[in-house]
């Protein structure tokens, strides 16, 4: 996916996101921005697209994010053709789970 230009409002709250500093923080503004249900979905997401990565299988995913095989599709195939955005906060996230248990196998 080619590079675009946010809008100006869009542009204004992924600055506001990365002026938080701390889970907590993150937390309230997303409790404050989001529904439940919209926070819920985001959170499924995320955890359906690192099942991918770890190559389990649709059902699997379905069965244990409550994701429809539709919605698990769409993030595949974001994984794949997207803008890498699921991609960079999975490494980040595998490596500050290295960082904090630096026993844990690596992929090399």
């Amino acid at each position: 996916m080619p590079n675009r230009k946010p809008d100006e409002n869009t542009e204004y709250l992924i600055r506001g996101i990365l002026t938080l500093q701390t889970p907590e923080e993150c937390l309230s503004f997303f409790e404050d921005l989001c529904t439940i249900s919209e926070l819920t979905e985001m959170s499924r997401r995320l955890q359906a697209a690192r099942m991918l990565s770890d190559n389990c299988v649709y059902s699997e995913i379905a069965t244990k994010t409550g994701l429809s095989t539709a919605t698990i599709s769409r993030v595949n195939r974001c994984l794949k053709y997207g803008s890498e955005g699921y991609l960079t906060v999975l490494e980040r996230l595998d490596q500050a789970e290295r960082r904090e248990n630096p026993r844990l196998p690596t992929d090399s």
